[in-house]
């Protein structure tokens, strides 16, 4: 009894590897992109004590039906809070539009949704720049990274989250 499991066994893996190897099994599909992405960018990788970094962040409508609301939150990385000699803030925010720049609704890590605007149609995009402004006492030779999470709605009644989409790091050097 126990050949007769192996020879089944031994035949089901002849077979997969048949099919395997004239590229009749099934393979890996690409992952769709979701309904929004959100994606960031920095002007600079580093900065000194008293320098500022643009921080970009990019929010894609890839769904068929407006954006009509959007909540994001923007915190620090475990790294960052573990050296409390890096001091910083955000010091401006700006949306960037088709006229030019426009100040945001708000600064900092709170509710940064609004500062996207109003609608996003589908396939455009909407930037927020962020002015990350390191303090000219901070300590150096640390990187500052932040991760957010964000919730979006659609126009048709349904809705997305993501996240964690992380930054770009920047590395504070002593001057």
């Amino acid at each position: 009894m126990r050949s007769t499991q192996m020879r089944r066994i031994g035949l089901a893996g002849i077979f997969a590897l048949v099919l395997a190897l004239f590229g009749l099994a099934p393979s890996a599909s690409a992952a769709e992109a979701g309904p929004t992405d959100l994606t960031f960018t920095t002007d600079s990788a580093t900065t000194t004590p008293g320098g500022t970094v643009n921080l970009s962040m990019t929010l894609t409508n890839n769904n068929t039906y407006d954006v009509w609301f959007i909540h994001q939150t923007i915190e620090p990385t475990w790294l960052t809070t573990q050296r409390p000699d890096l001091k910083y803030s955000f010091t401006g925010c700006s949306l960037a539009t088709a006229a030019g720049n426009v100040p945001c609704s708000g600064t900092g890590p709170a509710n940064l949704g609004t500062n996207y605007g109003a609608t996003i149609p589908p396939g455009q995009s909407r930037t927020v720049t962020l002015t990350l402004q390191v303090a000219a006492d901070s300590g150096c030779n640390g990187n500052i990274g932040f991760y957010s999470y964000f919730y979006a709605e659609f126009s048709d009644s349904t809705s997305t989250s993501g996240g964690p989409v992380y930054t770009p790091e920047t590395r504070v050097l002593c001057a």
